[in-house]
């Protein structure tokens, strides 16, 4: 029995390259991100006005316009009752909103019946308004993808940031003091 030498592995040159190009991105966008809250997303109207809107809000009544929302801070939480997260931060929503009687807190109903919103909203209690959306058109203005989605916005109209998700009491905190701090 003959024992031959074993031959030394040879690295393609080309695979190398290929998986470099590759991996090499893959791993720059998870160092830049690292640490980020997946939560906080960098929408292109952070730092810019806010998409004006006027709608009726549930069960009727006078039309709420952003422009007559202006000179307080604003939350406006994008929301549905098909939507289980948007259950979950109901509460938080409705403690926040009496937490903070200098900010301003407003509901836009995203695909979704007015009876079933309003069934919900007497069932829960309504501490602010909720507007119906019913051609969707303030929501693509602001670039709604999903629900919950939350936008918070300083009193001279200006978005200061956007949540995506359910928020918690902390969460919100934290986010309507960075909107009060960015109108100083």
């Amino acid at each position: 029995m003959e024992v031959s030498a074993a031959r030394p592995a040879r690295v393609n040159v080309k695979v190398l390259a290929a998986a470099s190009l590759v991996v090499v991105p893959l791993l720059a966008i998870l160092v830049l991100n690292l640490g980020r809250d997946p939560r906080s997303v960098r929408s292109p109207l952070v730092g810019r006005e806010a998409p004006g809107f006027a709608l009726s809000p549930v069960g009727g009544g006078a039309q709420v316009a952003l422009d007559s929302l202006r000179g307080k801070p604003l939350v406006v939480n994008f929301w549905a009752t098909w939507c289980v997260p948007c259950f979950e931060e109901q509460a938080a929503l409705s403690a926040g909103a009496r937490a903070f009687p200098g900010v301003k807190f407003v509901g836009v109903i995203y695909e979704d019946e007015e009876a079933r919103s309003a069934q919900f909203l007497k069932e829960r209690g309504e501490p602010y308004p909720s507007l119906m959306d019913p051609e969707g058109k303030t929501a693509i203005a602001y670039g709604v993808f999903g629900v919950p989605e939350t936008f918070f916005i300083d009193g001279g109209g200006r978005i200061v940031e956007k949540h995506v998700g359910p928020l918690d009491s902390e969460t919100l905190a934290l986010l309507v003091r960075r909107t009060l701090e960015s109108a100083r």
